[in-house]
C-alpha cells in the first residue's frame, strides 16, 4: 500500500474537520484562562488523529462489506475494492489505530479527570457505531447531527477541559460556552455530511442507506443546507456578544458573500464531482477564518 492509497483510505483530506475544532479549543483555553498543558495537548492531538483515521478506515471497510451487487460501487468506487487491498491488513490497521488511540486516552483520563474518559467513550461509541453495527448511524437520519456534535463540539470540550480540569468544574455553563464557541464549525461539519448524503442519495438507497435526505427529500435538504450556513454566522456573532470569543470574530462576516455564493451554486445542482467540493470549501473557509480571527484577537 503506497502513501496515496493510504491517504485515501484514511481520508487524509478530511482531517481538517477535527484539527480546526482542536485548535479552537486550544485558543479558547488560552484566551479565557491563560492555561495550556502542552504535553496533554500533544497526546490528545495524536490520540484524536489516530482514532479519526481508524473511523475513516472503518467507514470504507464497512461500505465495502455492505455494498450490494446492483451496481459497481465495491469494485469501482470503494478504495478497498478498487485497489484490491487485503481485508486482513485493513482490519488489523484499523484495530491497531483504535487500540493505540484508546491507550493514550485512558492515560490522559488517569492523569486529569474521569470526565475525559466519559467524553472519550462517547466519542468512541459514536465513531464506531457511525459505520458499524446492524444499523450504522451513517445510514440513519442522524448522521449529520452525530458527526457535527462529535467532531465539532466534543473535541473542543475535551481539549479545553484537559487544560483547565484543575481550576474549573465541568458544569452546564462550561458546556454551553464551549458549545457556542464550537457551533459555527460544528454546523459546517454537519452541512458537509448533509451535502455528501444529498449528492449520494440515489446510490445510498441502492446500498440500503436511508439518510436524512431520503426522508426529507433533496429540496428540503438544500433548504436545510442554506439554513445551517446562516446559523454558522449567527452563532459566531453570538459568541462575540456573550464574550465567549474575541470581537475580532465578527470579521467572519467578511467571507459570508463568498460562502453564500458557493451555497447558491450548490443549491442549483447537487453533483458529487461538481458542486459537493463547494461544501468542503465552505467548511474550510469557516474553520480557517475562525482560527485566524481568534488568534488575532488574542493580541488585541
Amino acid at each position: 500500500m503506497n502513501f496515496k492509497v493510504f491517504a485515501e483510505l484514511i481520508e487524509l483530506k478530511a482531517k481538517a474537520a477535527s484539527v480546526f475544532p482542536f485548535i479552537m479549543g486550544f485558543l479558547y483555553s488560552w484566551y479565557h484562562y491563560q492555561q495550556i498543558k502542552p504535553l496533554y495537548m500533544l497526546l490528545f492531538f495524536i490520540s484524536m488523529l489516530l482514532f479519526n483515521m481508524a473511523v475513516d478506515i472503518l467507514d470504507n471497510y464497512m461500505d465495502y462489506h455492505n455494498a450490494t451487487d446492483v451496481h459497481d460501487y465495491k469494485e469501482e468506487t470503494n478504495i478497498i475494492g478498487r485497489e484490491n487491498l487485503s481485508l486482513t491488513l485493513v482490519r488489523n490497521m484499523m484495530i491497531g489505530l483504535i487500540v493505540s488511540s484508546a491507550i493514550i486516552g485512558v492515560y490522559l483520563a488517569s492523569q486529569t479527570s474521569w470526565v475525559i474518559l466519559w467524553l472519550g467513550m462517547f466519542s468512541y461509541f459514536i465513531g464506531i457505531t457511525y459505520s458499524a453495527g446492524p444499523k450504522p448511524l451513517s445510514s440513519l437520519p442522524v448522521g449529520e447531527v452525530t458527526s457535527g456534535v462529535t467532531m465539532g463540539i466534543v473535541i473542543p470540550l475535551i481539549c479545553v477541559y484537559l487544560n483547565v480540569f484543575d481550576i474549573l468544574p465541568f458544569d452546564g455553563q462550561f458546556i454551553i460556552q464551549v458549545a457556542i464557541l464550537s457551533l459555527p464549525t460544528a454546523l459546517a461539519i454537519s452541512n458537509l455530511m448533509l451535502a455528501n448524503n444529498t449528492c449520494d442519495v440515489e446510490e445510498d438507497v441502492l446500498n440500503n442507506r436511508h439518510t436524512l435526505v431520503y426522508y426529507i427529500g433533496k429540496k428540503r435538504a438544500v433548504s436545510l443546507f442554506k439554513l445551517l450556513v446562516i446559523l454558522s454566522f449567527v452563532f459566531a456573532t453570538l459568541g462575540v456578544v456573550l464574550n465567549i470569543v474575541p470581537i475580532t470574530l465578527l470579521g467572519i462576516w467578511l467571507i459570508f458573500p463568498k460562502i453564500w455564493k458557493n451555497t447558491m451554486i450548490y443549491s442549483k445542482e447537487q453533483i458529487k464531482t461538481k458542486t459537493f467540493p463547494l461544501a468542503i470549501k465552505n467548511l474550510g473557509m469557516i474553520a480557517i477564518t475562525q482560527v485566524v480571527l481568534f488568534f488575532v484577537g488574542l493580541w488585541f
